[in-house]
């Protein structure tokens, strides 16, 4: 039987991805990124004993990760200077190396990250192919105005790009 840190360990090494995400979304410095995800990772860890199992781990790890990172931010009050890039891009993920590629990442990232905390979680959660009726749940809103939230944030990243463009 598996002790409860090792089954920690071993949810948080299939789900770091979704950590690492998020960490980029927000700061956009590697040692902020790296502070947050350790943060993300500590809070995750503290709250670990009160999980049920009453949802899926990653829908659980996904709530707690974008809090920390919104409270982070907050407290932190850290602002980067954005560049641009089509909003695409931030869709496609490859397994190999890319350059190009990576940096479009890189500056749509960047660009994400002039978005206010909120709209950032309905992005990441546009990002990993949430439904309506699940980002619905994960903010405790009615599914409608998730939708309208949704297409409200991916306009002003749009518009963020656009005026980079410039």
């Amino acid at each position: 039987m598996k002790s409860a840190e090792q089954e920690f360990l071993d949810k948080m090494e299939k789900h770091k991805g979704i950590i690492f995400k998020i960490s980029k979304m927000y700061m956009s410095e590697k040692d902020d990124r790296d502070d947050l995800f350790q943060e993300i990772t500590y809070q995750i860890w503290k709250a670990y004993p009160n999980f049920r199992g009453q949802s899926e781990f990653s829908t659980w790890l996904y709530r707690i990760a974008l809090n920390t990172a919104i409270i982070f931010l907050k407290t932190e009050k850290r602002r980067s200077f954005i560049s641009n890039e089509d909003f695409s891009e931030m869709k496609v993920i490859q397994d190999e190396y890319d350059e190009e590629k990576e940096e479009k990442l890189a500056r749509m990232y960047k660009a994400v990250q002039q978005l206010d905390s909120l709209d950032k979680a309905f992005i990441f959660y546009y990002l990993e192919d949430f439904s309506g009726k699940e980002i619905a749940d994960q903010m405790g809103i009615s599914e409608g105005n998730a939708r309208v939230k949704m297409n409200r944030a991916k306009n002003k990243l749009k518009d963020i790009l656009n005026s980079n463009k410039s």
